[in-house]
């Protein structure tokens, strides 16, 4: 198994254990800021969109996931992916059909998809047997289907406590008016 890092490995876990792509979301953005320069920068934003489109999608809100898994596909590259232990080309493939759909859905204005799971393709076997038993460890069936009547995993974005995020973006907010030379 090649050298995967903890981020990607713990976004795997959640988007195939938990199906929580939130917190995939949340997770592996974390990961990009802490390497904004690592070479494959672009693919890593291209997983988070990723996750961020199909949590769009099972909320049924289709707009969003067509802009998101568009702007995913265009980012993942098929050879970055191969390095992080998942099938680049066909896990391309599987997002170009399930954007194709989504598309065919949205130009009905005011369609309604039927949700159902995208996994991921794994190149790695050993990488996809250790998610699983990590998954397992947490109590999550590997690539179980989403429970679309958890209103705390499809509405995370609304329930979650993001007091943390207001104070750091405050303390941001503080220390760039202090380097301009402004009152707070």
């Amino acid at each position: 198994m090649r050298q995967t890092p903890a981020a990607i490995i713990e976004y795997l876990i959640h988007y195939h254990g938990s199906r929580d792509w939130f917190e995939c979301h949340e997770i592996l953005e974390e990961y990009w800021k802490r390497h904004p320069d690592a070479a494959n920068a672009d693919t890593l934003v291209g997983l988070i969109q990723l996750a961020v489109g199909l949590y769009h999608e099972r909320r049924g809100n289709l707009a969003g996931a067509v802009k998101m898994l568009r702007s995913s596909l265009g980012k993942l590259d098929p050879q970055q992916l191969q390095e992080l232990g998942l099938d680049g080309g066909q896990l391309r493939e599987r997002l170009r059909q399930r954007l194709e759909a989504l598309e065919i859905v949205s130009a009905d204005g005011g369609g309604r998809s039927v949700f159902a799971e995208m996994d991921l393709p794994f190149a790695d076997p050993g990488l996809e047997e250790l998610c699983r038993q990590k998954s397992e460890a947490h109590g999550w069936s590997w690539k179980r289907p989403s429970p679309l009547h958890d209103a705390e995993l499809i509405d995370r974005h609304r329930r979650r406590d993001r007091s943390d995020v207001v104070r750091e973006r405050e303390e941001s907010k503080r220390r760039k008016q202090q380097q301009r030379g402004e009152k707070p």
